[in-house]
């Protein structure tokens, strides 16, 4: 509420001394009526911007109505509640976890419940009222109104999941098709507005049938390849480019471990296209040596400084022989444990880093002040830790049999790594220990020179990692190119 000028006098001068300013002055009755009139406009305009409610409020309390639609396949679910604002101010809205109901075959609808938890608020202070407040502590316990619901049953899968998931991939793919070409027209409907869609009704027909034909947890990789196939046949049958070479100067690029598995469904994508991956193995029959070419996974820990903490110590403040942190996958990791986790002091060996020992010493420590940085194969024969020994001017020691390493058609990988077969992790020691320490300096400082080809820069930078890859996938192709001899 404002306090006009005519307030603030009264409160403030007692009634004897604003005889005597009537007295003594004489009061321009018009003037003081305007500054009180300009105030009080202004204060009325100062609460209309800042208060939360318009000052329509104040007279005529609007009634709130709160909905929520879930709708699939036209089915559509209501869940209104008409509140006042004043029931509006003393109750919030907190939504929990949703609950499934399954209403036939061919829907799934999902509404979320309403909490309604009375919101707290803090008594006005008033030494008369103690009765008052301990009557109103007894009336919020009992008028306290919560609506519980009990978490979400487990998920049931409907008839139409249950159905497609049993067809093969193909025929999935089909009868998705064929029915959103039959789906009914909807113009009207109350989660998307419909003119910004070419046609509401195919998009959420689509949606819906997208979500019955993914599998939880599936490591089904053919339906990926037969979108790849699907795809490249599109290409080559809208552009004249693939043609032209059957797929022989293009490429793909896949750095996680499906890469080389996605491209079996289509001849020419697995035989003649340059495949730059991560996963290069040899042993798949896959990835061809000499035609592909291997990608260097990099984790990069901060996108927007990529560069930072590279760099290591020198050798002389390295007192660690070897070291491995890192969770326990694959068939060489368990091994390499087996054999060396807590034997040796010089062999720092791990599972994923204690925390006894990364309170002390952070794994990037760890590499800085290590010899040999031990680079294991995990699910598939590439590791990260290849290009974070680099980093660190670790010298890496490669544990991965069939693998290709990173941009070898460019780089020699023994002036500055050490190689070991997974049969010879017994004698891991023996071997590092074997390597003369003017050997090692070479190795080390040929691990500095190499950084820079293996760096990720906001902005690509001459014979960095970027330009090295595609000088990689450039110089693949020129090796196809046979030179007819006259």
């Amino acid at each position: 509420m404002l306090l006009t000028l005519h307030d603030v006098v009264l409160v403030g001068l007692s009634a004897s001394k604003l005889v005597a300013v009537v007295l003594m002055y004489r009061i321009n009755w018009k003037k003081l009526f305007v500054v009180v009139a300009i105030m009080t406009t202004a204060g009325m305009v100062l609460q209309t911007y800042t208060l939360p409610y318009p000052m329509a409020t104040w007279f005529l309390p609007p009634q709130t109505m709160v909905s929520s639609y879930k709708s699939l396949n036209g089915s559509t679910v209501h869940l209104t509640e008409t509140l006042s604002l004043e029931s509006a101010e003393q109750f919030q809205l907190v939504p929990t976890a949703p609950v499934v109901s399954l209403n036939s075959s061919t829907e799934l609808v999902k509404s979320v419940p309403i909490v309604e938890e009375r919101a707290q608020v803090s008594p006005r202070k008033n030494p008369s009222s103690r009765r008052r407040r301990k009557n109103a502590k007894i009336d919020k316990t009992n008028e306290q109104k919560v609506v519980f619901h009990p978490p979400p049953p487990r998920t049931v899968p409907t008839r139409l999941q249950r159905y497609i998931w049993s067809l093969p991939p193909d025929e999935a793919l089909l009868f998705a098709k064929r029915e959103i070409q039959n789906v009914s027209t909807v113009t009207d409907d109350p989660e998307l507005y419909a003119s910004l869609f070419h046609n509401v009704s195919v998009f959420k027909s689509a949606r819906q049938l997208e979500t019955a034909l993914y599998v939880p947890n599936s490591h089904n990789i053919r339906p990926l390849s037969i979108f790849l196939r699907d795809h490249v046949n599109m290409i080559a049958a809208k552009y004249p480019f693939w043609n032209r070479t059957h797929g022989s100067d293009h490429f793909l690029v896949a750095c996680h471990d499906w890469g080389p598995y996605t491209v079996n469904e289509h001849q020419e994508l697995s035989r003649n296209t340059i495949k730059a991956l991560c996963n290069a193995d040899l042993s798949e029959g896959i990835f061809v040596k000499g035609k592909d070419v291997s990608l260097p996974e990099t984790t990069i820990r901060n996108p927007r400084r990529p560069l930072r903490n590279v760099g290591g110590r020198r050798v002389s403040q390295r007192p660690i022989l070897a070291f491995f942190a890192g969770n326990m996958h694959g068939r060489v990791r368990p091994t390499l444990l087996k054999y060396w986790s807590d034997k040796d002091e010089d062999m720092r060996i791990y599972g994923p880093l204690p925390n006894r020992i990364s309170r002390k010493m952070s794994y990037i420590q760890h590499m800085k002040s290590s010899r040999f940085c031990i680079c294991p194969m995990g699910y598939e024969v590439n590791s990260p830790r290849i290009v974070e020994a680099i980093y660190y001017e670790c010298v890496p020691v490669i544990i991965a049999d069939n693998f290709v390493p990173p941009l070898n058609n460019v780089l020699d990988w023994t002036a500055f790594s050490v190689i070991v077969a997974e049969k010879d992790i017994p004698k891991l020691k023996e071997i590092l220990l074997a390597i003369p320490l003017r050997r090692y300096l070479v190795m080390q400082t040929n691990v500095k020179m190499v950084q820079k080809h293996f760096l990720w820069n906001p902005k690509p930078v001459r014979y960095d990692l970027f330009h090295m890859v595609l000088h990689s996938i450039w110089f693949s192709r020129l090796n196809q190119i046979q030179i007819s001899v006259s």
